[in-house]
């Protein structure tokens, strides 16, 4: 009698990717749902138009529920603060990049080794810190919360897994904030406007980072 074969080595397990940041509405009051969607929309169309004409600085509650047509307190209720209404205007640019390093073509997205999809995700960040980096600053959330925000916790989260991949003796959590901390908006500000350098050279700077954490070369 022949003896069985072998059995199959179980799967690998999949590595879960967060999903995109949504910021909805309850899905217990779909009769407010529509007006909610049309309010926001209005404080968010304000609170750009502030941008564009005076800069990030200009935007405060007083003023976004001024130019809205609101009372101040629409304007709390909707956002909770002056960081989350920032953030929120950021919001269409984040998730764009979030879609493109979760779901879009390599090397970018999914299919490219790790290390040649962390050196294209430095890049994408870099080059979206910096089309936006007045209101990139202005929406610095304040050190208690910095590192607990949703779109900084999905940009470590994606790091860390392709650091895991890359470099797995390496102690990956720590050294994502290190890696995070080169596309700091107020590190990136500094360098282009304060020292003169030109984006290619903090484009290369990372690459260099990159090759060298996970000793690999482009």
């Amino acid at each position: 009698m022949s003896a069985a074969p072998p059995s199959a080595p179980p799967p690998p397990e999949p590595v879960e990717s967060p999903q995109l940041v949504q910021l909805g509405f309850d899905a217990d009051e779909p009769c407010l749902r529509a007006d909610a969607a049309r309010n926001r929309a209005r404080l968010l169309e304000a609170a750009a138009g502030l941008v564009a004409a005076h800069g990030a600085d200009a935007v405060t509650m007083e003023e976004v529920a001024a130019a809205a047509g609101v009372g101040k307190g629409t304007v709390f209720r909707r956002f909770g603060d002056r960081t989350g209404l920032l953030m929120a205007l950021l919001d269409h640019g984040e998730k764009k990049l979030q879609a493109a390093f979760l779901g879009g073509p390599p090397p970018l997205g999914p299919g490219a080794p790790p290390a040649e999809r962390l050196r294209a995700f430095g890049r994408a960040a870099l080059h979206r810190t910096v089309e936006d980096l007045e209101l990139q600053l202005a929406a610095q959330p304040d050190p208690g919360r910095r590192f607990t925000v949703p779109p900084y916790r999905v940009r470590h989260h994606h790091v860390s897994m392709l650091l895991r991949q890359a470099a797995p003796d390496a102690d990956c959590e720590l050294l994502t904030h290190t890696l995070l901390a080169q596309l700091d908006p107020a590190l990136v500000h500094h360098l282009i406007h304060q020292c003169g350098m030109p984006r290619q050279r903090l484009e290369d700077a990372w690459t260099d980072l990159v090759d060298r954490v996970t000793g690999t070369t482009a």
